[in-house]
């Protein structure tokens, strides 16, 4: 996938909402350039993956990104408490988490996703890219199908979920991205 297509696909999604997001299983960092690219000036977007290439390649991508947002890369497993660089962990102030490709290697997606809304402000945004009609496989060993989204979303305490675009899968099925916000009262 190239940067104009993870562009579109969560561009409806994030909203321009400026402000300090992540990027969880970020990669080598193509949706993490698409979210830059759609946060625009002043908003900092921590890239966290476990692997070590792939956070050495978030590194060069934070020293060359344009020095409008700031890329932060984390070496971490978004599965366990994170703890972000400046931050202090367990208080929300993320206004935003995208997960792309990532929540279908997790076997337990609610009580993750349960967690990281727990770092979000109030009407702060949960994004997931994932496949839609898709067995499980190697590469996606827990698939999440769109009409799971409203459930995986209200059970982490997020309201207003939906999804914001869909596209052909390159290797199978379909892409579709979703949103849903941290509710006030949630948080």
């Amino acid at each position: 996938m190239n940067d104009s297509d993870a562009i579109e696909l969560i561009r409806d999604a994030v909203g321009g909402r400026a402000g300090v997001w992540a990027d969880l299983g970020a990669g080598t960092g193509t949706f993490t350039r698409a979210l830059a690219a759609v946060l625009g000036a002043g908003s900092t977007v921590f890239a966290v993956d476990d692997d070590a290439r792939a956070v050495r390649a978030l590194r060069e991508l934070s020293v060359s990104t344009s020095g409008d947002v700031q890329v932060i890369a984390v070496n971490a497993d978004f599965t366990q408490p994170l703890a972000l660089p400046g931050l202090v962990r367990g208080r929300a102030q993320l206004d935003g988490i995208l997960l792309a490709n990532a929540l279908h290697f997790v076997r337990d997606p609610e009580r993750v996703l349960s967690r990281l809304v727990e770092q979000l402000r109030p009407d702060g945004r949960a994004i997931v890219v994932e496949y839609d009609r898709r067995q499980a496989s190697q590469w996606v060993p827990f698939p999440i199908p769109a009409s799971r989204w409203p459930r995986l979303a209200e059970s982490a305490g997020l309201a207003g979920p939906a999804i914001t675009a869909t596209r052909p899968s390159s290797y199978s099925g379909v892409l579709y991205t979703a949103v849903a916000t941290r509710s006030a009262k949630e948080a």
